[in-house]
């Protein structure tokens, strides 16, 4: 049972509650089961609360026994990545210099809403320090590895949420993506993630990192994505950026890909080195969208990489989060955060009006691009997993963890929606992810594009 409970989506187990095939109380005990058997090789969490969830299961199983489920996802399990806000829980953000003690008396606004839909919280997953880089290590709670292999990164900064859903710890996750931590993650680990519309899932307390930060969904199908932005999307008071509702998500799968104008781009027109394995999982799975009838072209943005600017904007947002700590708290920093944060600190306002200047400019130029084209389709990262425990591939000739994802960071600078589906894996059995990039407030039609592939069997793979 603690197996065929762990490999469920949210909606199974939903569909399993209301035909009374199993219990919140069931599905709860599976994956704390599952949790303790993966946990050591893994490292995903840095808490788990198996007392406070298996009461929260209880209370719901009582719910369904009365017919009186409380919204859409009573007693489903869900993780939180350890940068938002929960009442109750300590947010360490994977840093030595916040202290656990304070009542944690808030929830941040997605968190929220998981609350009063009745979810059960399992725990806090684990994040590099303030979610400053795409893998998923810090002074705090260590290496967080593979479910592929654990000699391999989860990726990050999200990584901890990756590997939990990957593994069956809980079938929904929330994550957060600054340059790529939702999709970087989800790819390494098999999983779909999906990195909104800027505002359309509101964030509380405002991230230092300022509008490059999204809070988005991590699940095991398109379909379960949908149903999660259904009860986290929305305003709330506290974000002043937050966007006005929309309609239902999950309403929004139906439909195909039928007459869609698809453009495909390999390398963002040569600009980036695609290892063979993942080009060629892309490439079939493109395919299958030509095949189930959209109109696939293959054509590049016309945009160079703006990697200088997302920099300028990253770094002095990391300079920001540490402003207030004091030299020795500075010395428990991961080094290589302590080093962006020194750039960060010797840029000027004119320095950072002239990367919001770039950032206008890549808006305007996908703007137009999505005049002509309904979506874009790329590679999600040009590599598969890699070591544990680095910010870059040994022997890459790379310095930090942007120089492995330009097709990420890139859709953070225009606020687009953007998704990872798993499309294969590599010789090494190391899973690979296609991205799908729509024009901003077009989120249901990425979660459409993802959804067809998972019904055409054209996304998926194998659990680790």
């Amino acid at each position: 049972m603690t197996a065929e409970l762990t490999g469920l989506t949210a909606q199974d187990l939903l569909d399993g509650y209301r035909k009374g095939e199993f219990s919140p109380v069931d599905a709860a005990g599976a994956v704390l089961a599952r949790i303790e058997e993966t946990g050591p090789a893994l490292n995903a969490f840095v808490r788990v609360d198996a007392e406070g969830a298996l009461a929260a299961a209880r209370e719901s199983a009582e719910r369904w026994r009365r017919g009186e489920p409380r919204g859409l996802l009573d007693g489903v399990p869900v993780t939180v990545k350890d940068i938002l806000l929960q009442r109750g829980a300590p947010t360490l953000r994977g840093s030595r210099t916040v202290r656990p003690e304070g009542s944690w008396a808030e929830d941040a606004p997605s968190v929220a809403r998981l609350r009063e839909h009745g979810a059960v919280f399992v725990g806090k997953t684990t994040t590099p320090e303030f979610g400053w880089k795409g893998v998923t290590d810090s002074p705090l709670s260590g290496v967080t590895r593979n479910p592929y292999d654990t000699s391999r990164t989860a990726g990050g900064s999200s990584g901890g949420s990756a590997a939990a859903v990957a593994v069956g710890a809980g079938p929904l996750s929330l994550g957060t993506d600054g340059g790529g931590s939702v999709r970087i993650p989800a790819a390494f680990c098999g999983i779909f993630g999906l990195k909104p519309t800027y505002g359309r899932v509101p964030l509380y307390p405002a991230s230092a990192f300022g509008t490059l930060s999204h809070v988005g969904p991590m699940t095991r199908t398109a379909a379960d994505a949908a149903l999660l932005m259904d009860v986290v999307s929305g305003p709330d008071p506290r974000d002043w950026s937050g966007l006005s509702p929309t309609g239902s998500f999950r309403e929004g799968l139906r439909g195909g890909v039928r007459g869609l104008r698809v453009a495909f781009s390999a390398t963002l027109g040569g600009q980036v080195a695609v290892r063979a394995p993942v080009a060629a999982a892309v490439r079939s799975a493109v395919e299958r969208l030509a095949g189930l009838g959209a109109y696939v072209e293959e054509a590049d943005p016309d945009f160079s990489d703006p990697v200088a600017a997302f920099h300028t904007l990253w770094f002095s947002g990391a300079a920001r989060v540490v402003q207030r700590l004091s030299a020795a708290q500075r010395e428990l920093l991961d080094p290589g955060l302590r080093e962006i944060c020194a750039q960060g600190a010797r840029l000027s306002a004119l320095d950072y009006l002239a990367a919001v200047d770039v950032r206008m400019e890549l808006g305007r130029r996908m703007g137009a691009f999505h005049s002509a084209y309904d979506v874009l389709v790329t590679p999600t990262l040009p590599v598969t997993a890699f070591e544990a425990g680095v910010e870059v591939p040994r022997r890459s000739g790379l310095r930090r963890w942007t120089g492995w994802t330009p097709f990420t960071y890139p859709f953070n600078l225009t606020q687009q929606p953007a998704a990872t589906v798993p499309v294969g894996v590599d010789g090494d059995g190391l899973p690979v992810g296609l991205q799908i990039v729509a024009a901003r407030h077009q989120d249901a039609l990425v979660l459409r594009v993802a959804h067809t592939l998972y019904e055409a069997g054209a996304a998926g793979i194998a659990r680790p």
